[in-house]
């Protein structure tokens, strides 16, 4: 990586890049392991792994550059962490005979967050987080205070109250109003995910994976038999009724 960003010798991509231009590639090296993992295909997990740990590499050498950190600190860093974190693993005998993970984990965390100059219930929740996954961070970090309703019968009647609201939006015709109302009823509906102990980035996830492979097995079928020109939705509706029979 030294090498790489050589300003006289180096890739001139590699010398150009800083933290900001990286950051989009870290993400998308995040997500090709997720699939290699949901694929069972351990020979691309091995390889997409060594991407990820690449931007680690990247960025170590960026603050080394800046004399900030490297990757040493970075090292040293997570296992420092991990250890307090863990004091049911490497603390003391006390320490590891009371156990409790996830109160000890939940509260070192909350200890952390209140060294931070944020004190906000809501501080930590990194605004670049996937949608989802950020909108279940939040509820659960609401929660934690007692902001949340009492069982999922209470979200349920408040993601048909936000239908109700998109549906008089959208009667209204402003846009803004139809983007804000639907935007409401997907964190409705990400609660309710939450109160299910439903991952709703992974459920997405795999609802997008099921919708594809019945699509393409579908559009294999209509292919075959001429092509989607000039047929009708009905036709192609048992089509698709045929292809989740025959994939799933």
């Amino acid at each position: 990586m030294q090498r790489l960003r050589d300003p006289e010798n180096g890739c001139p991509w590699d010398v150009a890049q800083d933290f900001s231009s990286i950051a989009p590639y870290t993400i998308e090296e995040a997500y090709e392991v997720a699939d290699a993992i949901e694929r069972g295909d351990f020979d691309a997990l091995q390889d997409e792994l060594g991407d990820l740990l690449f931007q680690v590499v990247f960025y170590a050498r960026m603050g080394e550059e800046r004399g900030c950190f490297d990757f040493d600190a970075i090292a040293a860093g997570i296992a420092e962490k991990m250890i307090r974190r863990h004091p049911h693993v490497f603390g003391s005998a006390e320490e590891r005979a009371a156990g409790n993970v996830n109160g000890s984990w939940e509260e070192i965390k909350e200890r952390e967050r209140e060294a931070h100059p944020d004190d906000s219930v809501l501080a930590g929740v990194a605004k670049a987080l996937p949608a989802l996954k950020r909108a279940e961070k939040l509820g659960n970090r609401a929660a934690r205070v007692g902001f949340d309703w009492p069982d999922r019968q209470g979200v349920r009647d408040k993601i048909h109250e936000e239908l109700d609201e998109l549906e008089l939006a959208v009667g209204s015709r402003e846009q803004a109003d139809i983007d804000e109302e639907f935007g409401d009823l997907l964190f409705a509906v990400v609660n309710l995910a939450r109160h299910l102990d439903i991952d709703a980035e992974n459920a997405l996830a795999r609802a997008n994976h099921k919708f594809e492979r019945r699509f393409r097995a579908m559009e294999a079928e209509i292919v075959g038999q001429g092509g989607f020109r000039g047929l009708s939705l009905e036709t192609m509706e048992r089509s698709w009724r045929a292809a989740k029979g025959r994939v799933g």
